[in-house]
């Protein structure tokens, strides 16, 4: 199944995309491909996962200040909920042959894993909290001011 998508397009300053990633098929199986320069468009200097998420939970509840991310669901599937401040957008990811780019200034929230979810993240940046958007107003009110 592919991405599944509602909304309009988000991300102010680097819209959000769905992202076809560069697979090989033969009779041993598949390999998807994402790499810095082609797929995912930055530098990756972060890599990490999300798995065994609890039935009913949720992950994100944050936005960052200058980090890209391409989220890739490695295996089962997941919905990230995004939101600029102005737009909002739902996409379903349960596919490892796709990917969906995150930039900055983006709210994100991560929900609905199957139970063999696993959500593969490719980041711009490494860890930095100052990048961190916690709470949600005051993302809001720094999102708006960029108009």
């Amino acid at each position: 199944m592919a991405a599944s998508t509602t909304g309009k397009q988000v991300g102010r300053v680097k819209p959000s995309r769905i992202v076809d990633l560069q697979q090989h098929r033969d009779e041993r199986g598949c390999i998807s491909i994402a790499e810095s320069r082609w797929t995912a468009g930055f530098p990756i200097r972060r890599v990490y996962f999300l798995h065994e998420v609890t039935d009913g939970a949720s992950r994100g509840g944050h936005a960052h200040r200058e980090l890209e991310q391409l989220f890739i669901a490695a295996h089962g599937g997941f919905t990230l909920r995004l939101d600029d401040g102005f737009h909002q957008a739902e996409h379903r990811l349960d596919t490892p042959g796709t990917a969906l780019y995150v930039g900055p200034m983006v709210w994100r929230d991560l929900s609905d894993f199957s139970p063999d979810g696993v959500c593969l993240v490719l980041a711009s940046h490494h860890y930095d909290e100052a990048d961190y958007y916690r709470e949600y107003e005051e993302f809001l009110r720094d999102s708006r001011r960029q108009t």
